[in-house]
């Protein structure tokens, strides 16, 4: 299982770190009017959202600051409400929930690697 995890790890520090650069020089308007970066955007997010799945169910629950259940509906919204996504709230998850889900994840990827440390 370790292994597996820690790959899916990567894949999440990934997508976060490939949704800041995106980002890094928009603004929301901006963000409204390229089609090409939203799409982008939902693609990573999507990315991390399914990689989240894959995350043992014990260690999110020592995590529970983080709303599990939301980051793993997220990709399934996108894919499906693809018509109904509200840019807004992403940015609001790149503005506000991005920094908190990275720490945890560093933290995941660090138990995943060491399992015979302590939990955090």
């Amino acid at each position: 299982m370790g292994s597996r995890v820690v790959w899916r790890l990567k894949d999440m520090k990934q997508a976060n770190s490939d949704i800041r650069l995106l980002l890094a020089d928009k603004s929301l308007p901006a963000l409204r009017n390229d089609r090409y970066t939203q799409a982008a955007f939902e693609r990573f997010l999507e990315r991390l959202s399914e990689a989240s799945r894959h995350v043992p169910e014990a260690w999110k629950a020592d995590f529970a600051q983080i709303p599990w259940r939301q980051v793993s509906d997220l990709g399934n919204f996108i894919r499906h409400g693809y018509d109904k996504v509200d840019h807004e709230v992403l940015s609001s998850i790149y503005e506000n929930d991005l920094d908190a889900l990275e720490h945890v994840v560093d933290a995941l990827t660090e138990r995943a690697s060491h399992p015979e440390k302590p939990k955090q």
